[in-house]
């Protein structure tokens, strides 16, 4: 697995059907190219449940063009997954059967439970790896996944027959939005949900997060127009609404953010959204990125070569930029030797201090002059999977710090603990100058208070004159702030 391998889902929804196709390299998966298609087949079941001859048609067109794409893809490396209107349809099998020989790749009809944990899955692995408990919801097409988790782990799961597709067709058939269809299409979506409380109780998560299609439908629009970057409010909610109300029809809703695709099914996507804040008394939810097709890309690769999301989003980015990774490694090793010398009581240094290190060369791919402040840009406003934006920007201040006029980080150096981050790295960068792992044997760093003193053995410095030199200009460069570095270079 050291190299990247492709591998590819489809999701065959209610609404649409999607392709995405991902390389899996250092631990991560990165989209490589994503197809989708609006095939609306939640709205070809007849009313006897089954596919109509056109709605199969449109999808077999699909997946024929799906299956011209993935030819000669390793069949262990491709997973077709259908869900609910699949579930419904009492003549899936005709469809299924001929759908998987246009594909090329057989197409498996999951239960709303196996959808829900892969939909956790997929939006856990592009959130950061902690302890936190978890509320996942997903509106799809004609189903609606509830997932109760704590870090990578989901523990509850449920589906529920209701959806943008279902509930746009029953309560809003012709297309017309009125105040009483959406309290008609709330009032049943709470019904339906009600026993959800049975499980997912208030209280019992420290986040909720909204994911796939009705989430990144009402979060871009609302977005889009000033109410809330990444999150859903219930006071965007009421926006919403307010606007489809405005427009009376769904043929004439016009909004900045929301896609030609999504039209016509947001009216019964935003009363079920609604009728959940209802009935699980939310304020917000977070936008979540990956779902379902994320979650089938992951389980197509075994649990214990997934790893951890930090390192694949490190190694990802210096694979990227072109980081010398001896250099880089080097660099780490020993910022996080120095911090340990500091702190003796203490096992391990802060993994903030090793990413910095093996990213602070990032920004040489832009030009080697003034790299740190580009490498500080790319950290700043990269999509690191795993990473929140408060550590990105942590990183990006420590690499900008490393080298250059310490002026410049007066108020990150305030607090302590990142003062001695940033001093450890910039002290690295100057032993590791040769770009060879530094003779660290008998090097000492000590601190008291805001004073750092560094002792090194006899004939350190006639064997390193070069990094004797920069040390000196280095303590001459911390002299401007508010700590000192004492050094004893014998």
């Amino acid at each position: 697995m050291n190299n990247a391998i492709a591998l590819a889902a489809v999701d065959l929804g209610s609404n649409s059907f999607r392709l995405e196709i991902g390389s899996y390299e250092h631990l991560q998966i990165h989209r490589l190219e994503y197809l989708k298609e609006t095939v609306r087949q939640g709205n070809g079941l007849d009313s006897n449940r089954n596919l109509t001859q056109e709605s199969m048609e449109r999808g077999w067109a699909c997946l024929a063009r799906f299956g011209e794409r993935l030819r000669g893809f390793d069949p262990q490396r491709v997973r077709a997954v259908a869900t609910q209107t699949l579930r419904e349809a009492r003549n899936r099998d005709e469809f299924i059967d001929k759908g998987s020989e246009l594909l090329g790749f057989p197409i498996e009809i999951i239960t709303g439970e196996e959808e829900a944990a892969l939909i956790y899955r997929g939006v856990v692995s592009q959130l950061p790896a902690t302890d936190e408990r978890r509320l996942v919801i997903d509106i799809g097409g004609r189903s609606t996944e509830f997932v109760l988790g704590q870090g990578s782990v989901a523990q509850s799961v449920a589906s529920y027959r209701i959806g943008s597709v279902a509930w746009t067709s029953r309560y809003f058939p012709t297309g017309a939005i009125t105040a009483e269809a959406f309290q008609t299409a709330e009032i049943a979506a709470r019904a339906v949900l009600d026993e959800a409380l049975d499980t997912f109780r208030p209280g019992s998560w420290d986040v909720a997060y909204a994911s796939a299609g009705t989430a990144n439908a009402v979060g871009e629009t609302l977005a889009a127009n000033g109410q809330g970057q990444g999150v859903i409010t219930r006071a965007g909610l009421d926006w919403l609404q307010q606007q489809l109300l405005r427009a009376q029809h769904l043929d004439r809703v016009k909004l900045e953010g929301l896609k030609e695709d999504r039209r016509p099914v947001v009216a019964g996507g935003l009363a079920v959204l609604r009728a959940v804040f209802d009935l699980l008394g939310l304020e917000s939810m977070q936008v979540a990125q990956g779902a379902l097709r994320l979650g089938v890309l992951y389980g197509l690769v075994d649990d214990e070569q997934i790893g951890d999301i930090h390192t694949a989003s490190v190694l990802g980015l210096m694979q990227r930029f072109g980081v010398n990774s001896v250099h880089a490694r080097h660099v780490a090793e020993t910022a996080q030797q120095l911090w340990l010398q500091l702190h003796s009581g203490e096992a391990h240094a802060p993994a903030s201090l090793a990413w910095a290190g093996l990213l602070h060369e990032v920004g040489c791919r832009i030009s080697r002059s003034n790299y740190h402040r580009h490498s500080a840009y790319i950290l700043e406003h990269s999509n690191a999977p795993g990473f929140t934006p408060a550590e990105l920007e942590h990183l990006g201040q420590l690499v900008l710090g490393h080298r250059g006029k310490i002026k410049k980080m007066e108020a990150f150096m305030h607090r302590p603990d990142h003062a001695l981050q940033l001093l450890c790295l910039r002290l690295a960068t100057v032993l590791c100058n040769s770009r060879r792992a530094p003779d660290l044997h008998g090097v000492e760093l000590q601190r008291d208070g805001q004073q750092l003193r560094l002792h090194t053995p006899a004939g350190w410095a006639q064997r390193f004159p070069l990094s004797a030199q920069l040390l000196h200009e280095e303590a001459e460069a911390i002299s401007k702030s508010d700590w000192q570095l004492l050094l004893q270079l014998d």
